[in-house]
C-alpha cells in the first residue's frame, strides 16, 4: 500500500519525458507506474500482474525511453502486442510519451499492412518497434528485420497472445533477439505457459502485481452506445440535440478530428471549439477561458484536456473515441459532476472496441448502461416542442402587427390567399437544418439499405449470370508468403474488379483458390497476368463455374480441389487470413 503519494519528477526520468509528461497533465504516477518505473530504470526483469487499463503502457515504457541511446539507429525497444489495433494504440501512445525525446523514431509493424509500406519504415532504422507477433516472426524469417542488437523486449497482454495462439511465436522471436536485453511481461492472469516464457526468457525478474482500484464520483451516470448501422458524427448530432446540457466536452482521439468535429457542430448550430495539444498556449487558454465563461457551450478535445480541466457547469461527457484505458476514462468522465453536481457521461464504442468496456467494467467496478439511439419520433417531437416555446415566448410582444402587415404583403407578391398554407411553408423554412418531417428510422439507420431495383427484360440474362460462381485458380500460395488481404487487394487494384464480386478466397501451398460472382473480363485477366508482384509473375485461369449460387465449391471442383473454401467474407473491407497477424 503508498501510503504517500509521489511525483513523476521522484522517480528519476529525465526532463525531456517530464517536459512530455507535463504537456499531456499527467502529474502523479498511477500504482503500477510507481511500482515499475524504478526496477525499469536499474535494468531489471520486471512480472506483472495487472488489469487492462491501469497504465502500463507508460509503467513499461516512461523507464526504457530514459535508458535508450538515441544517437543509435538500430531497434532497441521492441513491443509485442496481440492485436493491431492494440499495436497502434500503443504507439500512439509512445509517440506522445517521447515527443520531446530527441531523435526517437518508433514504428508499428503488423498484418493486413503492405510489406513494401512496413519494409519502408525498417529502412528509416527506427529504435522502437511496436508489433504483432506474426509480422515480427515473418519479418525476422525473411531477414528484413534485425533485432540482435536489442536492450529491452516486452510481452504485453501474454494472456491474451496465449489465447490467440501467439505463444509459440513469441517464443521463436526471444530466441532469436539479442541474449542481453531487458525483459518485461504484463497479463492480467498467470496461467502455466506464461510461467515457463517468464522462467526461460526472463533473469530474476521482480514480481509486481496491482489490483484495480479506481473509483469514481457516485453523481455521473453513464451510459455506452454500440455504432451499429450508422456513422458516429451522425448519433453524435442526435444525442446532443436530445440532452439537455448546459456545457459539454467531446474527447476524441486525435487533434484532426477536434477540427472536424468541432466545425461540423459549428455548421449544426452550435457553439463549439477545439482544444487540442498543437494549439499554442495563448490559444488553448484563450479558448477554456470562453469555455468557464460560457461563451462556448461545446468543447471538442483530446486527453490534453481530460486533466486539470475544472469547469463546474460541465453536466455532460462524450467518449466520441474510446479512451486507451480505464485510468484514461476516469479522467475524462472526471470533468462533469463536480462541485456538489449531477453530470452524465456517454461512451461511444465500435463493434471492436468491446473489450475496452469489459476492462473498465472490470476494473472500476462501474455501472455502465447500454442506451440507445434516439428515435427520429423523439427527435422530431423535441424539435416541435422547441420551437413551440419559441412560439409562446414571442406571443407577450406587442410588435407582432407589423409581422402580420408584412405578412400579408407577401401573400399579395406571390398571389395566395391560404393564410395555412403560408404559415405552413414558412414553419419548413424556419426549421433549416433541422425539419419536424424526417424518414423512417429504418431507411436513415441502415446503411445497407437499397430500394428495390426495377428490371427490364432486356437486363434480365446480365443478372442470371451474377448468380453464377467462378472459380478462379492463381499460382500465389503460402509459399510466397502471401495473406488473403494481398489477394483481395490484388483483385481490386489490378484487376479492377469490385470487392461486392469477391465472395470467397483459400490459400493453399502453392496456389489460391479465388471465388467470384462474376467472371473476370479479357482486361482483368490480361492485366493481371502481366503483373509481377512477390517476385514472380502472376497466372490467373477459371478452373470452374459453378450455376448454382452456393457458399462452398461443388463437388466436381473438389475432385480437383478437395479442400472446401474455409472463410466466407461478410465484410469484404476487414477481410483476414485464417491466423490473424
Amino acid at each position: 500500500m503508498y501510503k504517500k503519494q509521489i511525483s513523476f519528477s521522484e522517480l528519476g526520468l529525465n526532463n525531456e519525458i517530464l517536459k512530455s509528461l507535463h504537456d499531456l497533465g499527467y502529474i502523479r504516477p498511477s500504482p503500477i507506474q510507481e511500482a515499475c518505473i524504478p526496477h525499469l530504470l536499474k535494468g531489471h526483469d520486471v512480472l506483472g500482474v495487472a488489469q487492462t487499463g491501469s497504465g502500463k503502457t507508460a509503467a513499461f515504457f516512461l523507464p526504457l525511453l530514459n535508458n535508450i541511446r538515441s544517437q543509435y539507429n538500430f531497434p532497441q525497444i521492441l513491443i509485442l502486442t496481440p492485436t493491431r489495433e492494440l499495436a497502434l494504440q500503443i504507439k500512439f501512445a509512445c509517440s506522445n510519451l517521447s515527443k520531446h525525446t530527441k531523435n526517437i523514431y518508433i514504428i508499428a509493424l503488423y498484418g493486413g499492412q503492405s510489406y513494401e509500406t512496413q519494409l519502408k519504415k525498417i529502412k528509416k532504422l527506427p529504435q522502437i518497434i511496436v508489433g504483432t507477433p506474426g509480422r515480427i516472426l515473418d519479418l525476422l524469417n525473411k531477414k528484413y528485420l534485425n533485432l540482435s542488437k536489442i536492450t529491452s523486449c516486452i510481452l504485453d497482454e501474454a494472456d491474451e497472445m496465449l489465447r490467440m495462439g501467439f505463444i509459440e511465436d513469441v517464443e521463436n522471436i526471444l530466441s532469436k533477439t539479442s541474449k542481453q536485453h531487458q525483459t518485461v511481461l504484463f497479463s492480467a492472469t498467470m496461467p502455466q505457459a506464461i510461467n515457463k516464457i517468464a522462467r526461460r526468457f526472463m533473469q530474476s525478474p521482480k514480481e509486481i502485481r496491482i489490483q484495480c482500484n479506481i473509483n469514481t464520483q457516485p453523481d455521473i451516470q453513464q451510459y455506452y452506445w454500440i455504432a451499429y448501422k450508422i456513422r458516429k458524427i451522425d448519433a453524435l448530432l442526435r444525442f446532443l440535440e436530445m440532452e439537455n446540457f448546459e456545457a459539454v466536452i467531446i474527447f476524441v482521439r486525435t487533434k484532426h478530428a477536434t477540427l472536424e468535429i468541432s466545425e461540423i457542430l459549428e455548421r449544426n448550430g452550435y457553439n463549439s471549439s477545439a482544444l487540442n495539444g498543437d494549439m499554442n498556449q495563448l490559444l488553448r487558454e484563450n479558448t477554456l477561458n470562453k469555455f468557464k465563461i460560457k461563451k462556448l457551450d461545446v468543447l471538442v478535445a483530446t486527453d490534453i484536456a481530460s486533466r486539470g480541466l475544472d469547469v463546474e457547469h460541465v453536466n455532460l461527457v462524450i467518449n466520441y473515441d474510446a479512451p486507451l484505458d480505464s485510468e484514461a476514462y476516469i479522467h475524462r468522465i472526471g470533468r462533469t459532476g463536480r462541485a456538489g453536481r449531477t453530470g452524465k457521461a456517454l461512451l461511444f464504442l465500435e463493434n471492436r472496441e468491446k473489450k475496452i468496456l469489459y476492462s473498465i467494467k472490470r476494473c472500476t467496478k462501474l455501472k455502465i448502461t447500454e442506451i440507445s439511439l434516439p428515435k427520429t419520433k423523439d427527435l422530431v417531437e423535441k424539435r416541435l416542442n422547441n420551437l413551440s416555446k419559441k412560439i409562446q415566448e414571442q406571443i407577450k410582444y406587442r410588435d407582432l402587427e407589423k409581422y402580420n402587415h408584412l405578412l400579408l404583403k407577401i401573400m399579395r407578391i406571390i398571389d395566395v390567399s391560404d393564410t395555412k398554407v403560408i404559415a405552413t411553408i414558412l414553419l419548413k423554412l424556419i426549421q433549416k437544418n433541422k425539419p419536424l418531417i424526417l424518414s423512417e428510422d429504418k431507411k436513415i439507420l441502415n446503411l445497407n439499405y437499397r430500394k428495390k431495383l426495377k428490371i427490364k427484360k432486356h437486363e434480365k440474362s446480365h443478372l442470371k449470370s451474377l448468380h453464377s460462381n467462378y472459380f478462379y485458380r492463381l499460382n500465389l500460395g503460402k509459399k510466397d508468403s502471401i495473406f488473403v488481404q494481398n489477394i483481395f487487394e490484388l483483385m481490386i487494384n489490378i484487376g479492377k474488379i469490385s470487392k461486392k464480386f469477391i465472395k470467397h478466397i483459400k490459400l493453399f501451398f502453392d496456389y489460391s483458390v479465388i471465388e467470384l460472382s462474376t467472371s473476370l473480363s479479357k482486361d482483368a485477366i490480361r492485366l493481371l497476368t502481366n503483373t509481377s508482384t512477390f517476385h514472380k509473375s502472376l497466372k490467373i485461369k477459371l478452373i470452374h463455374k459453378n450455376q448454382k449460387s452456393k457458399n462452398y465449391i461443388s463437388k466436381n471442383t473438389y475432385s480437383q480441389y478437395p479442400h472446401r473454401i474455409s472463410k466466407f467474407i461478410k465484410n469484404q473491407s476487414k477481410i483476414s487470413s485464417s491466423k490473424q497477424y
